[in-house]
Parts: C-alpha cells; sequence; structure tokens
C-alpha cells in the first residue's frame, strides 16, 4: 500500500516557521522532501494566503509536476495532529488516482439545469458513473447553498466539503483560483472511499411536530406554544435565564431516513418571549420536525470516538490517506488547545496523511451541517 505524499506548514510558536515570511517560506518548507507524485493536488490555505492563492499555485504545478489542483481558503486548517488557527498556513496532498478516474468540477454559479460546466461533464459522468466528490462553496450570494443537494441530484455523487472564506473574492481553487458558488471534484465510481460524520452537540428532548408557523417564527410545537415546549425541554435552570442557552443550546431537524439518527443542527436567531414564539435558522414548515440539541465538549469528544471506531471498522487496513471538514467552532473552541480533535483521528486511525478545513458549515451527503466534522478516507483499491 502507497500512502498519499502530503505536507503541511504554518506559523506557530514552537513550530520549525516562527516567524512570517510569506507563503514563500511555507511552501518551501513543504516542498523541502516532496517525493515524486501523480494523480490530483489538494491545496488548503489559511486567510492570510488568499490573495497568493495565483502564485502558489503556479508554484506547486512547477515544483511537483501535478497539473490538476482544487482546494480552498478557509478560516483554519489541519493536517495530521496538527490544527492551525489564527495564523498563516498551508497543508497540501497529492492523491495518486488516475487522471481518467477524477474530473475537476469547475465554480458552478446556477442550478445544474442551467450550468455550462456540469453540461460539458455529463459525458464523463455517464462513463465513470462517480460515487463520491469534494467540493467547496462560497456561501456569499443567494441560493450558493441550494447548489449543494442540486449538484448532489444531478451527479449522483455522495457530496462532502465545506463551506470556504476569503477577503479577496477567490477563495476556491478547480484547475484554477476561482470564487464564488460551487467548485471541487468528482471521483470515478472505482475510487474506494469510506467516510463518517461526527455531530458536536447532543438531543436533551424528543422530536417535535411544527404545528404553527408566523414567517420566521415557529409559533406552536406539537400544538402548544413552541417557547413552552423549548423551556420544558431545556430545563428550569436554563429557563429562568433564556439568555444562559445563547451558543449552547440548538434547533436540529433529523434527516429523513436515516438509521443512525442523523440530524443536521440550527441555529437559534431569535426568542420572542412575549408570544411565546422561537425562531430558527433554517427554511421550515408546519409539519416539519424539530428537536433541541446541547453543544458541548464531552459530548463532541464521545461522539468523535464512536465515528472513527466506526469508520476504522470499515475502512480495514488499506487507508492511503484522509480529507476532513470541520466546523470553525470545533477545534479548540471544543475539544481544547493542543490539536486535540486532530490528535484524536491520529490516535484512532494511525500515522496516516490527513488534511483539512475548519470551516463555517460542513457538507456530508448533499447536506450542509453545522458543528459537526467529516472524515473521508481513501482506500487501497
Amino acid at each position: 500500500m502507497t500512502l498519499f505524499a502530503y505536507a503541511h506548514a504554518g506559523v506557530t510558536e514552537d513550530g520549525p516557521i516562527t516567524r512570517w515570511q510569506g507563503w514563500q517560506s511555507l511552501l518551501d518548507h513543504c516542498l523541502g522532501d516532496w517525493p515524486f507524485a501523480r494523480g490530483l493536488g489538494l491545496l488548503y490555505v489559511t486567510d492570510p494566503l488568499a490573495g497568493d492563492l495565483d502564485e502558489i499555485l503556479a508554484q506547486l504545478r512547477s515544483r511537483t509536476g501535478i497539473a490538476d489542483w482544487t482546494g480552498a481558503v478557509a478560516p483554519a486548517i489541519c493536517a495530521t495532529g496538527a490544527e492551525y488557527f489564527d495564523t498563516p498556513a498551508m497543508a497540501i496532498m497529492a492523491l495518486d488516482v488516475p487522471a481518467g478516474d477524477f474530473r475537476l468540477v469547475p465554480s458552478i454559479t446556477a442550478a445544474p439545469g442551467g450550468d455550462k460546466s456540469l453540461a460539458a461533464m455529463r459525458g464523463w459522468i455517464a462513463a465513470r458513473q462517480p460515487r463520491f466528490a469534494i467540493v467547496h462553496v462560497d456561501p456569499r450570494g443567494a441560493g450558493m447553498l441550494s447548489l449543494v443537494p442540486d449538484v448532489a441530484a444531478a451527479t449522483e455523487a455522495y457530496l462532502v466539503g465545506g463551506l470556504t472564506s476569503s477577503a479577496t473574492g477567490t477563495g476556491q481553487i478547480a484547475g484554477v483560483v476561482t470564487g464564488g458558488g460551487l467548485s471541487g471534484v468528482l471521483f470515478g465510481e472505482t475510487v474506494p472511499v469510506a467516510t463518517g460524520l461526527t455531530q458536536g452537540c447532543s438531543p436533551i428532548g424528543p422530536l417535535h411536530t411544527i404545528t404553527g408557523m408566523d414567517e420566521e417564527f415557529v409559533t406552536e410545537l406539537d400544538g402548544r406554544l413552541a417557547l413552552d415546549v423549548f423551556r420544558e425541554d431545556i430545563g428550569d435552570f436554563l429557563a429562568r435565564d433564556l439568555q444562559r442557552v445563547v451558543g449552547y443550546i440548538h434547533a436540529a431537524e433529523p434527516v429523513a431516513g436515516s438509521d443512525t439518527g442523523d440530524y443536521m443542527v440550527r441555529n437559534l436567531i431569535g426568542i420572542d418571549a412575549n408570544q411565546g414564539w422561537l425562531a430558527i435558522g433554517a427554511v421550515l414548515n408546519e409539519g416539519d420536525q424539530v428537536m433541541f440539541v446541547r453543544r458541548d465538549g464531552a459530548s463532541a469528544v464521545e461522539d468523535m470516538a464512536r465515528m472513527l471506531k466506526s469508520l476504522k471498522s470499515r475502512a480495514g487496513p488499506g487507508i492511503r490517506g484522509g480529507v476532513y471538514h470541520s466546523c470553525i467552532a470545533r477545534g479548540p473552541n471544543q475539544f481544547g488547545p493542543g490539536s486535540q480533535e486532530l490528535t484524536m483521528i491520529r490516535d484512532a486511525l494511525g500515522d496516516i496523511p490527513v488534511i483539512g478545513i475548519f470551516g463555517n458549515g460542513e457538507i456530508s451527503n448533499g447536506r450542509l451541517y453545522t458543528y459537526t466534522g467529516v472524515l473521508s478516507l481513501f482506500l487501497e483499491d
């Protein structure tokens, strides 16, 4: 088994690069012992490097011999056993996949039916039957997030990835540096992959049915005032001072048909104490179901361990490399300092190549999540 080639570097107090001297120093460190590689290049960088993407990409092509690259800018990035928050950093990986078994997805900014880029890929999609894709989405602009389920349906691929960020507006790579919409890479059905999703929250009450809506507000749950139901679920201590729930208690939508109790966490964006109504950051309708969840470090660690155990069992011994998309609210904000989240992955799976991002939203199975981690492992044929 051949592991994917990878490297990472960031400006850290106790690392090999302790002072910011420009992106070139990071790239030189990453490519110092770079082996011969082929296939597809994956590049993740933090915001301070966004304006240099064109130059970084040109040097990567020249010095690695890899022509095809995809990737993104994110608030923070990660690699095997390492997390880079609030610092210039980059991580690169060479996915040793035959050229015919992947296809770059250029920036898609319209629904698949009206997008020329996806239309041009129909022949390859029909021939290769992609079952997996890594995508990056710029959340700015009306309708951009709806591209995720639309592209998943159009390609019939299992989409994973995350939301990008860039002050320059060009926060993605899909062959060239681009920005806006959705971009990434599709993999043919012959590329073996295993994925896992871990939640950063845990349920605190039963499922409720929405029985009343007033514009964005949920007015009734199970035929009762929404706030009354909410207070019962969160308990007397939190109910006495609703300010305590900010950032701690969230709503969640169950995933229809999930046999693992999967759910998508959504923020509580408003409470009307006078009317007894709740505003939830999601498009909801009467008849939909919601529940309330608690976000805390212990729940995240417990569910991370569960996910890693399951994924390791499914993947077997032939893991070549991994890509991890996590929430910016996780990492040191939930697991504590010292790259504990990525250390858990290394402890469970061994010292395999892993790179990834911490973003403002995660994608798994064509759905947008928050406060989660999505780990994708490339396996031996």
